[in-house]
């Protein structure tokens, strides 16, 4: 059997929708999946294990690729026109779509409504892969570093003056300002994992590179960092690498959660039920709650850093 993933963008989001390729492959052994995406982003699905082909779409193909062979079914997991499209030129059996349409893309696959159960966006992924014979008890990400990831990215943080000691992954930015938490409050924290003889090292795309001198007015001048320095691939190798990872409703977060390591995440707007680090609300503090402290912030750290 074969199956077509659409799912372009952004890297969050498609961290969120890798466990579809898994529940594919756990409800059809043989089958192939190959996934579309955006070629800006491709880096994480080549380190999915259960993505056999990768289609990379660039930016200015506004048509998006026409994709050779047959389908037993194509999922469009984004649910907006570009990822409708692709899967509205797929020759597919069957079409299938995540809930949420919008930009006319329920014109081109039929709409699977999430279990009542599955609140979390990661379940309500999984669904739709369910709809065509997937099976899943729990997501499954099957997300692995490269070797060869790793050891750009130890030389880069060697480079930085680290010491082969445990470090913790910060990312302060994210796509929305909104949904970003203090600087001073990242500086506050850094400069405290210090203290406990762990190395803060900050993360993150090039445009973060203003969020971090933000934060840097602050505290966190000892601290490490590899704010738009590193590709998605060893972006993946630095947080499986990390003791923790602290940040907000962002990309790096969710890898985080896909690698299994502890993620404290920061939920200044969006709802935690929904978008938090999956299997790890009880390390999210949400805004909706009143406003996050510092001293909360730091119990979840220390927990995370004692395998609590």
């Amino acid at each position: 059997m074969r199956f077509l993933v659409s799912r372009l963008s952004a890297l969050g989001d498609i961290v969120c929708s890798l466990p579809v390729a898994s529940a594919l492959k756990a409800g059809h052994p043989k089958c192939e999946v190959v996934w579309a995406v955006d070629a800006r982003f491709a880096g994480i699905v080549e380190l999915c294990r259960s993505v056999d082909h990768i289609v990379r779409v660039s930016k200015g193909q506004r048509l998006g690729p026409s994709i050779d062979g047959q389908f037993d079914a194509a999922l469009d997991v984004q649910g907006l026109f570009k990822s409708a499209w692709i899967v509205a030129r797929a020759q597919a059996h069957h079409k299938v779509g995540y809930h949420w349409q919008r930009e006319g893309s329920w014109l081109f696959s039929s709409k699977v409504l999430p279990d009542p159960s599955s609140l979390h966006v990661v379940d309500q992924y999984v669904d739709v892969a369910r709809a065509v014979g997937g099976l899943a008890s729990h997501a499954d990400f099957t997300l692995c570093p490269d070797p060869s990831d790793t050891d750009q990215v130890m030389s880069k943080l060697r480079a930085k003056g680290w010491k082969d000691g445990p470090f913790v992954v910060i990312n302060a930015g994210a796509g929305w300002a909104t949904k970003r938490w203090t600087p001073v409050g990242f500086a506050k924290v850094a400069d405290w994992i210090l203290d406990q003889g762990v190395m803060p090292v900050f993360l993150g795309g090039k445009p973060d590179t203003t969020v971090l001198e933000e934060v840097r007015l602050h505290g966190a001048e000892n601290a490490v960092s590899l704010v738009g320095e590193t590709s998605i691939r060893e972006l993946v190798a630095l947080i499986s690498m990390a003791r923790c990872h602290l940040g907000g409703d962002t990309g790096s977060s969710h890898i985080a959660a896909a690698l299994g390591i502890p993620a404290v995440g920061l939920y200044t707007q969006t709802r935690p039920e929904r978008s938090c680090t999956y299997g790890q609300i009880h390390r999210c503090l949400s805004a909706a709650d009143g406003p996050i402290t510092v001293e909360a912030v730091q119990t979840l750290v220390a927990g995370s850093l004692a395998g609590a």
